[in-house]
């Protein structure tokens, strides 16, 4: 795969205009008040980690149901606390994979997405919610109404995992950053547009963004779950996209303004680059930057990545010595 969507100089001015419901910010402001208030239970986990404080989460969000996440801080002071999300299909995961932030002096909380989790990145949350016939994964899962849309409920999981984080007395609340890839991109914008007070956001490749451009340039998976839902579902483009007009990262963008470090891969097929940089060009905050890999695909930055991150935090948070 070569380099296939705008040269770089357009994607620098690429703002396309948003595809916004009149009735967007409601839906989120009643969403998150029906669900909030919960308490979250921490648990001192056993394992290898000797340096480490772990802790096993259990959180109400969306609908009440119990969502799992890890608490992961270093035995000393806790400069930050960093509130992960998950890429497609991916789960929480264990603690062995999360060591590198509280290495470096950091916590993080590592929040379960609902329904998913496979291979080497287990999940240990259900979704109870049933959905009509879909596509095969979730991009299509309650797509005939905001209401009952997948992304309804894990976005409001994420929003609340930033409540339950911070009511935990080792973390400060003003010293909160959440940051994803790909869904956990996704995820991330959209939980910095729904959280106040949030100071960093750390923002890769991020998916679900700008979904009618997505569905014209690309057929990678996973949007090309919407392209196949569509192929049976005939005559009902505009009821899918003004569906998808609530969940769009590019909306929730346009209400985030924590300092933020983006990411983008010009390789990039499954997120491509032009559905980032519309996200990136609507996000509020005027404090940000964005990273460019060139020849990458949907890997990105991987450990040059990683770096830019800690050194992102570090100008977030300086320490004192």
């Amino acid at each position: 795969m070569a380099q296939f969507d705008l040269p770089i100089d357009q994607l620098r001015t690429y703002v396309p205009e948003r595809e916004e419901p009149i009735d967007f910010d409601d839906f989120w402001r009643t969403t998150l008040a029906e669900w909030r208030g919960g308490e979250a239970q921490f648990t001192q986990a056993n394992g290898p980690l000797r340096d480490l404080i772990v802790e096993d989460v259990t959180f109400p969000g969306f609908g009440g149901h119990p969502i799992r996440a890890w608490f992961i801080r270093p035995k000393g002071e806790v400069r930050s606390t960093v509130v992960q999300y998950m890429g497609y299909s991916g789960g929480r995961g264990f603690p062995e994979q999360w060591t590198q932030l509280p290495s470096a002096g950091h916590a993080v909380f590592v929040m379960d997405s609902r329904g998913q989790g496979n291979g080497g990145s287990p999940g240990a949350t259900a979704d109870p919610v049933g959905g009509s016939p879909q596509i095969g994964g979730r991009m299509s899962q309650g797509i005939e109404s905001p209401q009952d849309y997948y992304y309804r409920r894990i976005f409001t999981d994420a929003a609340l995992a930033v409540d339950a984080a911070r009511s935990h007395p080792a973390v400060d609340p003003e010293r909160v950053v959440i940051s994803g890839a790909s869904q956990g991109g996704g995820i991330a914008v959209a939980a910095a547009g729904l959280s106040d007070g949030v100071a960093g956001a750390m923002i890769d490749v991020p998916f679900l963004s700008h979904f009618r451009r997505a569905l014209r340039i690309t057929d990678a998976n996973p949007y090309n779950e919407l392209a196949r839902y569509l192929q049976i579902r005939r005559g009902e483009e505009e009821d899918v996209f003004r569906v998808l007009s609530y969940f769009d990262g590019v909306n929730f963008a346009a209400r985030a303004t924590a300092k933020a470090l983006y990411s983008v891969a010009l390789y990039d097929a499954t997120c491509p680059p032009s559905t980032v940089f519309a996200q990136y060009h609507h996000y509020a905050g005027a404090d940000k930057h964005i990273e460019v890999y060139p020849y990458n695909g949907h890997e990105g930055g991987q450990v040059v990545q990683q770096r830019a991150q800690l050194a992102f935090l570090d100008e977030l948070f300086p320490t004192t010595n």
